[in-house]
């Protein structure tokens, strides 16, 4: 199944675990613009970055976005 990306979750998931996006950029060595691009659905985040971001923050790297299912017609 194809998905295509809704919106950020990443400042919900830093609230549910008691962090900061602040706290984040220090502890991922990034300036804090860019965490809050992420947040604010400025910059997509690359694979790599939001694996490191989810297990930073200690969540599933799955539940950074909202996942919206792609409605396509598949022909058999």
């Amino acid at each position: 199944m194809k998905f295509e990306l809704g919106r950020c979750l990443l400042n919900e998931r830093l609230i549910e675990n008691g962090k900061s996006a602040e706290w984040l950029a220090k502890e991922l060595l990034f300036k804090p613009e860019r965490i809050f691009d992420f947040i604010e659905n400025k910059r997509v985040m690359p694979l790599k970055i939001a694996i490191s971001i989810a297990d930073s923050i200690g969540c599933d790297v799955r539940t950074l976005y909202e996942l919206i299912p792609e409605k396509t017609n598949r022909k058999m």
